[in-house]
């Protein structure tokens, strides 16, 4: 499968059409591969670890021609590029070696197998639906019902098992005990939800990147609000995409070892 027919493959499913009108979805940067034979790289955040890392199975005889990212490399406008900004040694870097760099974001956090879908998924969520719908069957984050109540205790140690974080932060709560059945889920920055998620029943809301009030705010509003890390919660929506591109006839798929959460606690 050549790159232009596995990029069309996926905007037939994630359109760069119902990203948001600040963000930039789609090509970054693209070096003339558009008909090479597709041979993938999938990453949460295109960083000049994740070039380099590119560059080195290179040298071992695969061609990688495509970084298929999460987070855009371009947010805003360029102003310039100059020798020793990171921008310009990574796009230095792509056309060096002429690997590509395509970007889902918001468009990808909405549709199903997305960002909060597959989160969703790995917490077995029946009826999820957008905590947030935005056009017909796509939407921000999902809220649904745990196949049975559990603990708020048993709840955390199935999150933690799941999402492989090192931390989670939650609201307070006195009882460890309590009983959840109903939870809403959003991958990445979620916490400017939390109104929309008091609206929906969910007695826990997963997320991150929460400030220190809006773990108040949660608290006041009678949500548990869990904080499980942006890597965390949606890295494994990458996992998910390169499971889906290895079902296609792409020569090569994986995921990258070198991604990496920017955030680390000591002790």
């Amino acid at each position: 499968m050549k790159v232009v027919d596995l990029i069309t493959w996926f905007e037939s499913w994630v359109s760069p059409a119902w990203q948001e009108d600040w963000d930039n979805c789609g090509w970054q940067i693209e070096p003339g591969v558009l008909q090479l034979e597709a041979h993938v790289l999938v990453c949460l955040t295109p960083t000049l670890a994740v070039m380099n890392e590119a560059i080195s199975i290179q040298k071992y005889g695969v061609p990688i021609n495509l970084i298929f990212a999460h987070h855009p490399l371009i947010l805003h406008p360029i102003k310039s590029l100059c020798s020793g900004n990171l921008l310009t040694e990574i796009s230095r870097l792509a056309f060096a070696h002429k690997i590509s760099i395509y970007t889902a974001h918001t468009n990808f956090d909405k549709v199903r197998d997305g960002t909060s879908d597959v989160l969703g998924q790995m917490l077995s969520l029946q009826g999820s639906v957008p905590i947030i719908p935005t056009q017909e069957d796509l939407g921000y984050g999902r809220v649904g019902d745990l196949p049975h109540s559990m603990t708020f205790q048993e709840l955390l140690i199935k999150i933690h098992s799941k999402l492989h974080t090192s931390k989670l932060l939650f609201s307070p709560t006195t009882d460890l005990q309590q009983k959840i059945s109903r939870v809403a889920v959003l991958g990445g920055s979620g916490a400017s939800f939390i109104s929309e998620v008091t609206k929906t029943s969910a007695e826990l809301y997963l997320t991150s990147d929460c400030k220190f009030h809006q773990f108040q705010e949660s608290r006041d509003a009678g949500l548990i609000l869990v904080d499980a890390g942006h890597f965390a919660t949606e890295r494994p929506a990458c996992n998910r995409l390169v499971q889906k591109l290895k079902s296609l006839p792409v020569d090569w798929v994986e995921l990258s070892q070198k991604d990496e959460d920017f955030r680390h606690f000591y002790p």
